[in-house]
């Protein structure tokens, strides 16, 4: 019996050196990988400002038009980071359902300590887009969901030299923006409410050009809104956007860590009224 138990505690005590063995195996991988990855990565940081307008033109029940303009800036408003022009047209089947097709064009400066264009130049990109728009609420939170396919064509100078874009690249962008909102006054968001609300939205690229940046945005915000009335919200709070290049530069994949301030105006105008006034 005596000899029974040695042989259970021997046992036991391999088990345990053993299973202690894995886990330090185990950690010393993780931390050999995430080092790995830490070398092979630089960090940058810039403080950026984002001013928006959103407007939707609802032309009936079910049809409408979307307009957006979105400023951004770095150095809070100092110096150019990029201007954003959106246009769409909406299909609302139902309260909770938006589909949307359109256009985008976006002219991105040279900024911050790596600028995202290898020369260092500024260049312009057109974009197509489809997206569709889920909303449900629970309770008193409000919850929508956006999912985003976006075909780019983005400007390209064939070298240093060149005094203009010679060519473009083409891309595919995948894109997926959750947010949820709760009012600070009542249980749902309706005229003159106060609310909260925080989203976050990755973006992924894909296909033959993608280069390095499969992962190419992360956009994190938490704002405080306003719904003065029917036609119009406002809303402020902190933006932050990590971003990768889509080049590595001295061997490393660079990241922007971007950080500041974002203000969103939104409008939402019944032009169907109008039409049948006039």
């Amino acid at each position: 019996m005596h000899q029974k138990n040695n042989y259970m505690i021997q046992n036991r005590s391999k088990i345990s050196n053993n299973f202690i063995k894995s886990i330090f195996v185990i950690a010393l991988l993780v931390t050999t990988v995430w080092v790995s990855a830490q070398n092979n990565r630089y960090n940058e940081y810039n403080t950026t400002g984002w001013y928006n307008y959103f407007g939707t033109f609802n032309i009936n029940k079910h049809w409408g038009i979307h307009s957006e303009f979105q400023w951004r800036r770095v150095d809070l408003i100092t110096n150019p980071q990029q201007n954003l022009l959106r246009v769409g047209v909406n299909y609302k089947p139902s309260a909770h359902v938006v589909f949307r097709v359109g256009y985008a064009f976006a002219e991105t400066y040279s900024y911050g300590e790596t600028p995202i264009n290898a020369f260092g130049k500024d260049f312009s990109e057109h974009r197509f887009y489809e997206m569709i728009q889920l909303g449900h609420q629970e309770g008193v939170f409000e919850f929508s969901h956006r999912f985003m396919l976006e075909q780019r064509f983005i400007g390209k100078y064939s070298s240093a030299n060149a005094k203009s874009e010679d060519g473009s690249t083409y891309l595919n962008r995948m894109r997926y923006l959750g947010r949820v909102q709760l009012p600070l006054k009542g249980r749902q968001i309706s005229l003159k409410t106060p609310y909260i609300a925080v989203y976050d939205e990755i973006l992924i690229g894909f296909g033959k050009n993608v280069n390095q940046n499969v992962f190419d945005q992360n956009r994190l915000g938490c704002l405080i809104g306003y719904k003065f009335n029917k036609t119009f919200a406002l809303e402020g709070g902190y933006i932050n956007v990590t971003q990768q290049l889509g080049r590595l530069v001295n061997g490393k994949n660079v990241f922007q860590n971007n950080n500041g301030i974002i203000i969103n105006a939104t409008f939402n105008f019944d032009v169907s009224k109008k039409s049948k006034g006039g």
